[in-house]
C-alpha cells in the first residue's frame, strides 16, 4: 500500500501505468470491461488511495474526445450512476425516498455531464421524469436500447 495522495505526483502516469499492468491500453478499455460499476469502485481498483474517481473520469472524458465519442461517454457515465444510485434498478413506485434516489443520481450525472451535452441531459432527465423506464430497468452498458434512444450517438 501506498501512502500518496491521489493529486500527488504525476497521477495522470499512475493511471495509465495501473490500466496498462492490468492489461489494458486505455481507461476506456478498463471501464468497458467493467460495464455498470461505478467510477469510485473501478479508481479504487486502480488504487491504493492514489487513484481518485474524478481522475478517471477526466481521463475517460478526454478519450472519448479524442475518439469522437463523447455521447457514448456521457451514457456510460449515466449507467454507472445509475447502477449506483439504484441497484436495484428503477423504481416500482415513486415514493418521495425513491423520487430522491432517482433525483440524487441524475444530478451526479448531469455534474459529470460535459457542458456540450448539457442540453441532451436536462432532456434526458425531462423525459425519464415525464415517462419513466419499466420498473427494475437498470442500463447494463452504454449501448442499452432506451439509453441509446435518449442519447444517440451524433459524433462522426
Amino acid at each position: 500500500m501506498t501512502s500518496r495522495h491521489p493529486w500527488q505526483g504525476n497521477w495522470r502516469v499512475r493511471l495509465y501505468e495501473r490500466v496498462r499492468a492490468r492489461g489494458y491500453d486505455s481507461l476506456t478499455a478498463f471501464a468497458a470491461a467493467r460495464p455498470a460499476i461505478p467510477l469510485y469502485q473501478l479508481a479504487e481498483e486502480l488504487g491504493d488511495d492514489d487513484i481518485a474517481a474524478v481522475q478517471l473520469l477526466g481521463g475517460l472524458h478526454a478519450e472519448a474526445e479524442q475518439r469522437r465519442q463523447v455521447t457514448r461517454f456521457v451514457r456510460d457515465i449515466l449507467v454507472r450512476e445509475l447502477s449506483e444510485g439504484l441497484p436495484g434498478g428503477w423504481p416500482a413506485v415513486m415514493d418521495d425516498a425513491n423520487r430522491f434516489e432517482v433525483a440524487q443520481a441524475l444530478v451526479r450525472w448531469s455534474a459529470y455531464t460535459p457542458e456540450t451535452h448539457q442540453p441532451q441531459a436536462e432532456r434526458v432527465r425531462a423525459v425519464l421524469r415525464a415517462t419513466p423506464p419499466p420498473p427494475g430497468w437498470r442500463p447494463l452498458g452504454p449501448d442499452d436500447e432506451l439509453l441509446r434512444t435518449l442519447l444517440p450517438d451524433e459524433e462522426v
